[in-house]
């Protein structure tokens, strides 16, 4: 997201589908404006779920957007569920309280 009036964002982490790498309440850190490789972590919006927050992995860009998968396959709900989805930011940190903050990847 080019121009983000806020680059830096707290996030916090619902549901199982991005275990390991992410859990359910954790906190992360994201950053707009940024940019995204395959590979990232992302904060993104679905095409057919405007409405809807999802952090997930960039896996490919796709037809001006990018392709989403989850690290937890039993989860679901990633761009084979819900096609392509456009990328807001990527998340740069975990924030897990008492200890230190953990760089994504």
């Amino acid at each position: 997201m080019r121009g983000a009036v806020i680059p830096w964002q707290r996030v916090r982490v619902s549901g199982p589908s991005m275990v390991p790498t992410l859990h359910d309440g954790d906190v992360v850190l994201v950053r707009h404006g940024g940019v995204v490789r395959a590979g990232d972590v992302v904060l993104a919006r679905f095409r057919s779920m405007p409405e809807r927050f999802v952090l997930k992995r960039a896996v490919r860009e796709v037809d001006g957007g990018w392709w989403l998968a989850s690290d937890n396959a039993a989860a679901g709900g990633d761009s084979a569920v819900h096609g392509v989805a456009d990328v807001l930011a990527r998340v740069v940190l975990r924030v897990v309280p008492g200890k230190w903050p953990v760089r994504v990847r």
